[in-house]
């Protein structure tokens, strides 16, 4: 039986998406602010990969900028419809909640909005409504990500922004 493959070459359906590929850590803390939390700052890792299929596989890990704990990680994976700029992020975040966000892709940027969410029974309140997310590759080559969100007595606002570098 023959092993598996270490690097196959990316799916062709997932070629417009290849600038994410790769593993990405903050620059600089991110922000987040909300109005029923303290605003906070953090570090983030997010690595995207793939193994020849047309799906990307990620994961998000955040940090306390201070204590280093880790905060929040979302695991997922991405498709493309094919022959079209329609992107679907599948999402499960260690809070309990599970959502769908799709888009479309413009050039290198990638802008996202709830599809579908569930949550566990027991989830904490408020609980989240609706969800943005928006992706762009800058010019100066780093990864921005900025995410917003509406709960049950917030209407949608910015929730977080982070700027990431490549990691060697």
């Amino acid at each position: 039986m023959a092993s598996p493959v270490n690097h196959p070459e990316l799916n062709p359906a997932l070629l417009p998406l290849d600038w994410l590929v790769g593993t990405w850590e903050s620059d600089v803390p991110g922000k987040g602010v909300f109005p029923t939390i303290t605003p906070f700052r953090y570090t983030e890792t997010l690595h995207f990969s793939h193994v020849g299929q047309p799906i990307l596989n990620f994961t998000f890990n955040a940090f306390h900028v201070e204590s280093k704990m880790p905060l929040h990680r979302e695991c997922g994976f991405i498709r493309m419809q094919p022959e079209t700029n329609k992107v679907a992020f599948i999402i499960a975040q260690n809070s309990g909640l599970v959502e769908i966000e799709e888009g479309e892709l413009k050039g290198q940027q990638l802008n996202l909005q709830t599809h579908a969410l569930a949550r566990i029974s027991f989830a904490k309140e408020p609980h989240v409504k609706q969800i943005s997310r928006l992706f762009q590759l800058r010019p100066d080559g780093k990864l921005e990500q900025t995410v917003s969100m509406a709960t049950d007595n917030q209407s949608m606002m910015q929730h977080l922004h982070i700027t990431y570098c490549r990691s060697a």
